[in-house]
Formats: C-alpha cells, sequence, structure tokens
C-alpha cells in the first residue's frame, strides 16, 4: 500500500516538475523568438504567465508553428 502511494507522489512529483519546466521553455521561447509586431509579444507573454501550463501548451499548439512557418525561426 504505502509503495503504490510512493511511487504515486513521485509520478506527481516529475509530472510537476516537467510541467514546470516546460511553462519556463515556452515562456523563454516567446520572449526571446516571438516578433514585436504591435501587442503580440505582450499578449502572448501574459497568456503564459497568467495560465502557466495550459497557457504555454496554447503557446506551444497554436503559435509556435505559425511563427516558425512565418518567420523561420
Amino acid at each position: 500500500m504505502f509503495e503504490a502511494f510512493g511511487l504515486l507522489f513521485l509520478f506527481f512529483i516529475a509530472l510537476g516538475v516537467g510541467a514546470f519546466v516546460f511553462w519556463i521553455w515556452a515562456l523563454v521561447d516567446c520572449i526571446t523568438n516571438e516578433p514585436s509586431e504591435g501587442n503580440d509579444k505582450l499578449i502572448w507573454v501574459l497568456i503564459i504567465v497568467l495560465l502557466h501550463g495550459l497557457g504555454a501548451l496554447i503557446y506551444f499548439v497554436a503559435r509556435r508553428p505559425e511563427r516558425i512557418r512565418r518567420f523561420a525561426r
């Protein structure tokens, strides 16, 4: 019983650390690579910061492929 709880605890710790690293990566990627056209960069940074993991996931799925395709970076 306690072994399963320990493994589950370690799994959630690893998941939380992974989500935090993904959030930081998305934030740094947005700040360094997003072109400053109007308020686009500011809006994406706010989305990532305020929505945390969900904002990073939205940025990764919705904006990053478009930015790479459009600006090649």
